[in-house]
Order: C-alpha cells, then sequence, then structure tokens
C-alpha cells in the first residue's frame, strides 16, 4: 500500500464513544461538545492507546458533520470543531502516531425511500473533509458505514479535497448484510473501485462476526483488509453496558483475521487500552510473509449494485439497451428475471433518461452496463448508480475520460 505512510500491518486505536462514556460522557450527549468541554479526558484516552501500540489513532469527530452538530443545536461549526478535535488528537499522538479524520454516517435515506439527495449528503461531507484536511489529518477514516450512498459520497468528498489514504469500514450483522441490505461484499467491490486504500469492517457485534465476513472479502480483495470489532456483544448493566470479550479472548483472534486478509488491527465498541496492547502483542507474534498472495481469476470480473455482489465474465452479452421511460422500473425487474448471464444494459442518451434512471437505479440488482455516447451522461449515471458498472465499448468516447471514470468511480472497462 504506497500511499500509506506505515508499513503493514498496522495498528489501529480503541473504542472512543464507550470509553468516554466508562469516564463520565452521558449517553445522548454530543460526544464532539463533550470532549472539547473536558480536553483532558480525551487526552488521557488517547495517549493509553499511544503507549499500547496504536501506530493511528482516530481524531473524535465521528459527528462533527454539519447534520449531526445540527441535531444538538450546533450550528455553522463544521470547520471549528474538526479543527479543534484534531488538535487534540495532534497533541494526544505526540509525533509517536498519525491522526485519521473520522467521517460517520450521517443518518439520511436517499430518495425515494427519504428526503435527501445523494449530492447533499456529498456536500455535508465535501465540508467535513475539507475542514479535516485543512487541521492537518494524516489519513481518513469512513467508519460505521450502513449505506453505499453514504459510503460513496464520503469518499468523493474526501477525494475532491485530498489525496491521503482512504480507510472505508462497513459494519454488518452476521450474514453480512448492513441495516439498509447491502451485502459487505458489495461494499468491498464498490470502495476498491473508487481508488480507497484499505476496506474492512468495524463493530458487527464482535470479532467472529468479522472474521467470518472477512473470509467472505478475501478471494475478492485487492486492498488491505481491515478488523476492528467490538469487544463482544454489550451487556446492560446499572453503570452502562458491559462488553464480554476480554484482551486476551479478542487477541485469539488475530492468527485467523491475518490468514483472512486483515493487516489493519484495531478494535470498536467496549475494546479499551489493554485490548490494543493484547491486540499488538498478537499481531507482532504473526508472520505475515507466510500467508501466500490471493490470486485473482482475470475471467471472474466483480461487479456490484447498490446491494448485491455480481460476477461477470469478459465477453457477457447484455443485448440492447433498456431504454429509460417510465416503466423504467418494470423493465429492469423483468430484464433481471429473464437474464441468465446475471447482467445487463441501460441506454442514457438524454438529461431525461438520466433523470428516469437516478430515480429507478435502486431497483437494479445484477451487474449494470450503462449505454451513452454523450460523456456528461455516463458521469451523470455513475454518480447516481450506487454501485460499480462496466462499459461494454459499443458506444464511443474518449479513452482519456473512461480512464477517469474509472479512476473516480471504478468504471469497469471491458
Amino acid at each position: 500500500m504506497d500511499d500509506i505512510p506505515l508499513s503493514l500491518p498496522l495498528m489501529l486505536d480503541g473504542a472512543t464513544g464507550t470509553e468516554l462514556m466508562k469516564r463520565g460522557m452521558p449517553a445522548d450527549a454530543c460526544m464532539e461538545q463533550w470532549v472539547l468541554e473536558r480536553p483532558g479526558v480525551l487526552l488521557g484516552l488517547q495517549r493509553e492507546y499511544v503507549a499500547a501500540g496504536a501506530n493511528v489513532i482516530l481524531a473524535p469527530t465521528l459527528g462533527a458533520n454539519a447534520i449531526r452538530l445540527e441535531e444538538h443545536g450546533i450550528t455553522g461549526q463544521v470547520a471549528e470543531y474538526n479543527r479543534r478535535l484534531v488538535a487534540l488528537s495532534r497533541e494526544a499522538a505526540d509525533g509517536r502516531a498519525l491522526v485519521a479524520g473520522d467521517l460517520g454516517p450521517t443518518g439520511k435515506t436517499l430518495s425515494p425511500f427519504g428526503d435527501d439527495s445523494f449530492e447533499m449528503l456529498t456536500a455535508v461531507y465535501t465540508e467535513q473533509a475539507l475542514a479535516l484536511e485543512l487541521a492537518g489529518v494524516d489519513l481518513f477514516v469512513i467508519e460505521t458505514c450502513v449505506s453505499m450512498p453514504e459510503a460513496r459520497a464520503a469518499v468523493l468528498a474526501v477525494r475532491s479535497v485530498s489525496d491521503k489514504p482512504v480507510f472505508v469500514t462497513f459494519t454488518c450483522n452476521e450474514d453480512g448484510r448492513t441495516l439498509s441490505g447491502t451485502d459487505v461484499l458489495a461494499a468491498l467491490i464498490v470502495m476498491q473501485g473508487m481508488g480507497v486504500s484499505a476496506f474492512g469492517l468495524n463493530c458487527c457485534d464482535g470479532p467472529q462476526v468479522v472474521l467470518e465476513q472477512l473470509r467472505r472479502l478475501t478471494p475478492y480483495a485487492r486492498v488491505p483488509l481491515i478488523a476492528k470489532p467490538s469487544a463482544g456483544l454489550p451487556q446492560a448493566e446499572e453503570d452502562g453496558p458491559v462488553y464480554s470479550c476480554t484482551p486476551e479472548e479478542l487477541a485469539s483472534f488475530v492468527p485467523d483475521l491475518a490468514a483472512a486478509g486483515a493487516r489493519i488491527f484495531g478494535g470498536c465498541c467496549g475494546a479499551g487500552a489493554d485490548h490494543i496492547a493484547a491486540l499488538k502483542q498478537a499481531v507482532d507474534r504473526v508472520d505475515f510473509s507466510a500467508f501466500p498472495a490471493v490470486e485473482h481469476d482475470p475471467d471472474v470480473i466483480p461487479c456490484a449494485s447498490e446491494t448485491e455482489a455480481r460476477f461477470i465474465t469478459p465477453d457477457v452479452d447484455v443485448g440492447e439497451p433498456i431504454e429509460c421511460t417510465s416503466d423504467l422500473m418494470e423493465d429492469i425487474l423483468e430484464a433481471e428475471e429473464n437474464c441468465p448471464q446475471g447482467a445487463l444494459k441501460i441506454g442514457i442518451w438524454e438529461e431525461d433518461d438520466l433523470l428516469l434512471f437516478a430515480e429507478n437505479q435502486y431497483v437494479v440488482k445484477d451487474a449494470l452496463c450503462i449505454a451513452t455516447d454523450v460523456p456528461e451522461l455516463l458521469e451523470g449515471a455513475l454518480r447516481a448508480f450506487q454501485g460499480r458498472a462496466f462499459w461494454d465499448g459499443t458506444e464511443e468516447l474518449e479513452d482519456d475520460f473512461l480512464q477517469e471514470m474509472r479512476r473516480q468511480y471504478g468504471l469497469i472497462l471491458l
């Protein structure tokens, strides 16, 4: 991973929210505001993580975006909050660890299931990403992702203001699905197509779920994998949640996580400095050179929709394109029911087509080929499509433009 200024394996820190709650933060508090009012608490926690062996600590900026701050009555202070929070983590790191800008979910749902747009999400994340870049973070971590649109918006936002490394972690259930229904394998395919530096899982009800899902990702991963599990399932106690997984139990998963491709480790909810120290010791005992490199079959090309992973071959035949009409949703559903090759093609020839496509793209489950001969329409479609599409070359567009679409949106060029 050439663009990461530390060699692998890499140690991230542990929990922030649950550890601050142990130190007195109310469960319903705005974490960012609480920290700024009590900076010594954060400094103490993050210094413990650095002493435990963390190479990277996450600035406490998970909810320091305009949407989350406004929920607590804080408006117009995104730049100020991110600047001050990063400065605290920089002080805690004291040159012994890198500081990552942390971006988390907004909780917003896109149309037609909600009232918000993808461009609104991108603007919100861009404001925070720029603030973090100006604050001098060393890299970005987009974590606890539960929906593809939020993750894609955050990646596009970061890439528009910085060329620093971007890590992305999703959280899922034991079936590998997020709360929005996305398969984390689809998320891997989309995120690494967009050029993230590493991909993985955080939280996920503990290390066993993270391990099982990383094993699903390994055959298709072309970037280092991240394992940042919670310390098991929380049990409600009078003084707050108690997590069952001891430091030793969490560390016992390291050899299997490493065999599954994990090269970046850390802890999430319930994992404190003792957990990080145990993880670090376990990681130091692993001989990573003993694991063979994963071989990728060039005839198996991973694509993805917003929720599903799909695989095509270089000679896939998608037939004639589906036209964008008022019946587009029904046409997509019919095509997917009747096309045995698991791929479909949608034609986008004018602005009205693009609008119809954007409204209905969420219905797509199979691999998608986009047909157009207008550069602006192709980029608009790639921006609207919350998956990873392919281009079969039947229409003519400049190669330099197609390469830029591949770099920015992960467009697959057959």
